[in-house]
C-alpha cells in the first residue's frame, strides 16, 4: 500500500470510539457528514502521497469546523484547497486563519509537493468538537478545553496515534502545533506510551495569526529551521 492508500483508509474508517461526551459538546466527523469529503481526501492524498516514502508526523489539536471540518484535509480550508492544492471543491467557502499561515509556511518550504513529500499532518484527536454559545453560535471546541472531555476522548486519542504510527511515519521526531496545553498533554501521553523519541513543539498557527501576526515571518522562519533540523 502507498502512503496515500493508508491515509485514505485511516479517514474512511474513522469513527469516534471514545466515552460519552460532556453535555453540549458534539463530535464533528466530516468524513460522514459531507458526501464530497472522501472524494476530496482521495484526490489530495493521491496527488501528494502516492508513494511509499516515510514522512515525519505533525500533530495539531483537533480539526476545526472551517478547515478540515469541511475539507477533511488538516489545516486546509476550502480556499487553500482550491488555490494552493488545485483540488476541486463545491460547498461552503470558508477562510481559516490557521490554514492561511500553514500554506504561507508551505510555500516558503518549497510548495505543497515538496512539503507533503516530507510531512504528514494530522491530530492526536483526528475528529473535531463543537459547542454552541449563549447566542446560539456554533464554535470550535478543543479536546483539552475541559477535564471531562479529555477523560472521554483519551483512549480514542491513544488508539488514533497508534494507527497513525502504523501508517509508517518516522517515530524519531514528531512535531506538535501548540506550545501550551497541546504540548503538555502530548508530552505526558508520549511519556506514558513511548510513541516518539522526541517531540518538537511549535507555536500553533491560530495563535500566530491571532496574536503574533506582525511577527508572522519570524514564525515561518522558526518552523523552517525546526523542520531543517531533522534532515
Amino acid at each position: 500500500m502507498t502512503f496515500a492508500d493508508k491515509a485514505i483508509l485511516f479517514n474512511k474508517q474513522l469513527k469516534y470510539t471514545g466515552g460519552v461526551l460532556p453535555p453540549g459538546i458534539h463530535i464533528m466527523n466530516p468524513f460522514e457528514e459531507f458526501e464530497q469529503t472522501m472524494e476530496i481526501v482521495e484526490l489530495f492524498y493521491h496527488k501528494y502521497y502516492n508513494d511509499t516514502k516515510q514522512r515525519h508526523l505533525i500533530l495539531g489539536i483537533n480539526p476545526s469546523r472551517l478547515g478540515a471540518g469541511l475539507t477533511g484535509v488538516p489545516f486546509t480550508d476550502p480556499k487553500r484547497l482550491m488555490k494552493e492544492c488545485g483540488i476541486p471543491y463545491q460547498g461552503r467557502i470558508t477562510h481559516e486563519p490557521s490554514s492561511v499561515f500553514v500554506y504561507e509556511m508551505i510555500e516558503a518550504y518549497g510548495g505543497p509537493e515538496a512539503f507533503y513529500k516530507d510531512f504528514y499532518i494530522n491530530s492526536p484527536c483526528p475528529l473535531g468538537f463543537t459547542s454552541v454559545d449563549l447566542n446560539g453560535k456554533e464554535k470550535n471546541y478543543n479536546y483539552y478545553d475541559s477535564k471531562e472531555l479529555i477523560a472521554a476522548v483519551k483512549d480514542f486519542m491513544i488508539e488514533s496515534v497508534n494507527k497513525l504510527i502504523a501508517m509508517g511515519v518516522n517515530t524519531n521526531t514528531c512535531f506538535c502545533f501548540g506550545t501550551g496545553k497541546n504540548e503538555k498533554f502530548l508530552t505526558k501521553l508520549n511519556e506514558e506510551h513511548g510513541f516518539f523519541k522526541k517531540i518538537i513543539a511549535l507555536e500553533h498557527p491560530r495563535f500566530i495569526m491571532q496574536y503574533k501576526n506582525k511577527q508572522k515571518q519570524f514564525y515561518i522562519d522558526k518552523y523552517l529551521l525546526a523542520f531543517d533540523s531533522i534532515k
